[in-house]
C-alpha cells in the first residue's frame, strides 16, 4: 500500500529544498501537478483528503468519468490536462479543464479559438514544444516555436502562459530543460511545466514552474 500523505509530504519539501537551492528562488515554488491518469479512485480521494489541490489527466474523457463528480463537490481543485487534445473533445475540455497545457498544432489552437466564450472553464494555456523533435510525440518544432506562440497571443487572443515540454527517454533531460526555458524567456512567458518522476529534480534547477509527478506519489498505475 502506498502512503500517499507521506508521498505529498515528501516531495513538497523536496521540491522546497531544491527550489531554494537554485537560481530561481526568489519565485514562488513549483506546483505538484498530481498526475491521476489510470490511478485507483481511492488514491485519488486520499490525495484530495490530505489537502492537495493540483492534479492532471492525459485523456479527456478519462477526466470527465473522474473529476465531474469531485470538481462539483471540492471547489478549490486544479484540474490541468497533460495530454494530447484532439479537435472533437475541445468543448469538453474547456469546460472541466483550469488549465491545457498541450497546445500543439494550429489546428487544435483554432478550434480552442473558436469556442471561447466567458462560460468556459478554462482559463489559460500552455503550448507543447517537442523539444526532441519526435516524430512519435505532439509538440511544436523549438524552430517554430517563436512563430506559433506569437500567431496564438496576437491573432488567436489566447491567454498563453507558459509552455510544457517531455523530454526524449534517451537523452538528458537538461538541456531540454534549458532549451524550453530560452523559449518560455524570448516570449516573455512565466510559466513552465516541465519535469516528471524521474528528472523532476532537474527541471527545478532549470526553472520548472510546475512538476507532473504520478508513480512517485501514487505508486505504480494501472496497466
Amino acid at each position: 500500500m502506498e502512503d500517499i500523505k507521506k508521498n505529498i509530504e515528501y516531495l513538497l519539501l523536496n521540491i522546497q529544498n531544491l527550489h531554494e537551492k537554485s537560481f530561481f528562488s526568489d519565485n514562488k515554488a513549483p506546483k505538484l501537478v498530481a498526475v491521476s491518469k489510470k490511478q485507483d479512485d481511492h488514491k485519488i480521494d486520499e490525495a484530495i483528503a490530505c489537502g492537495h489541490k493540483f492534479f492532471g489527466e492525459n485523456r479527456v474523457q478519462e477526466a470527465i468519468n473522474r473529476w465531474q463528480k469531485r470538481l462539483d463537490t471540492y471547489k478549490d481543485l486544479e484540474l490541468r490536462l497533460i495530454g494530447p487534445l484532439q479537435t472533437n473533445k475541445v468543448k469538453q475540455a474547456l469546460n472541466l479543464f483550469d488549465v491545457i497545457e498541450t497546445i500543439d498544432r494550429e489546428k487544435i489552437a483554432i478550434e480552442i479559438e473558436k469556442n471561447l466564450n466567458e462560460k468556459i472553464k478554462t482559463k489559460s494555456f500552455y503550448i507543447q514544444v517537442n523539444t526532441g523533435n519526435e516524430p512519435q510525440k505532439s509538440g511544436v518544432d523549438p524552430l517554430e516555436a517563436d512563430t506559433f506562440i506569437n500567431y496564438c497571443i496576437k491573432d488567436l487572443k489566447l491567454n498563453i502562459v507558459g509552455l510544457m515540454c517531455i523530454p526524449p527517454l534517451s537523452e538528458e533531460p537538461s538541456m531540454h530543460f534549458v532549451l524550453l526555458q530560452k523559449i518560455a524567456n524570448r516570449n516573455n512567458l512565466p510559466e513552465l511545466s516541465m519535469g516528471m518522476s524521474s528528472d523532476y529534480e532537474d527541471a527545478i534547477k532549470f526553472g520548472a514552474t510546475s512538476v507532473r509527478i504520478g508513480s512517485l506519489l501514487f505508486g505504480k498505475r494501472q496497466a
